[in-house]
């Protein structure tokens, strides 16, 4: 079995740690011939977009493809370059995976979202989120592929978590009273998305997160305290001084659901909550 990826990131990576020891051959994209060496290190076979032939010929091979790189202005980029390298591949994988975000969502108040819910995206990331995820479900249709859409929220795993901001110093405790969001850890949006591959459904929507949104600062402190360090005192939102993409962030809040991803592809987080998550990724070194 062969899994092409196009933007080969934090969460592919866990992916492809996933499906490696289940016998899967890993390929991807890349953009730089520099980022070969760092790919092949990992066991994965890098395939040059500056080489149309490689890629269609990975293309032919393909039992599954995901795509992870986010939307530009012009749209997908995954979408731009793989759908005429299909056609002419011939290429019809058996599922195709698109990596979105919650954000399409926007901002619910604390209530909860699901798949089948409006989506209101608030910022032009989130409505090109909701424009790439349109046109991917337009192209199963029009090409006859099993097209999957995850709307991911916040990943962490080692290496990304509290933990890392906490040792930097760069740890804040934003206080926005009512706020809240979902998150998930990188091993268990894998687990997700290898559930999905075992049960492709063409024009599936799924929230893959975890079973319990909460704060910012709850999850700050909790690592604080992981550490054995006194947690970062909490600030108001208007007195951190936050970026732009920071504040709208922190302008939203909703608690979303992960029911269907349980329901239909028999999915269960193994780290169900942040605590569970973040123990996981300290005992991992993270």
């Amino acid at each position: 079995m062969r899994l092409l990826v196009f933007g080969y990131g934090f969460s592919a990576a866990a992916v492809a740690r996933r499906l490696g020891p289940q016998g899967w051959e890993i390929a991807a994209t890349l953009r730089r011939p520099e980022d070969a060496g760092r790919l092949e290190a990992e066991g994965v076979v890098p395939v040059p977009l500056a080489e149309p032939a490689r890629l269609v010929a990975a293309l032919k091979d393909a039992d599954a493809v995901l795509v992870t790189a986010p939307p530009d202005a012009q749209g997908c980029p995954g979408l731009r370059t793989l759908v005429p390298a299909m056609a002419r591949a011939q290429a019809f994988p058996d599922w195709l995976g698109y990596l979105s975000t919650t954000g399409v969502y926007g901002d619910r108040q604390g209530g909860w979202v699901f798949e089948q819910g409006r989506l209101a995206a608030q910022s032009m990331e989130g409505a090109r989120r909701v424009a790439a995820e349109r046109d991917w479900l337009d192209v199963g249709k029009g090409m006859g592929l099993t097209v999957t859409v995850f709307r991911l929220p916040g990943i962490y795993g080692p290496g990304r978590s509290a933990f890392d901001r906490l040792r930097e110093g760069r740890a804040r405790r934003i206080s926005t009273p009512g706020q809240v969001f979902s998150r998930i850890h990188v091993d268990d949006l894998a687990g997700g998305l290898a559930a999905s591959i075992a049960r492709p459904r063409a024009g599936g929507i799924y929230n893959l997160c975890d079973d319990e949104p909460a704060p910012n600062s709850e999850v700050v402190a909790y690592a604080a305290h992981l550490l054995g360090q006194a947690p970062p005192p909490e600030v108001s939102l208007e007195d951190a001084r936050l970026p732009p993409a920071a504040q709208r962030f922190y302008a939203e809040s909703k608690r979303v659901s992960n029911a269907r991803a349980k329901a239909e592809l028999g999915w269960r987080p193994a780290y169900p909550t942040y605590r569970e998550g973040l123990a996981a990724v300290l005992a991992a070194g993270g």
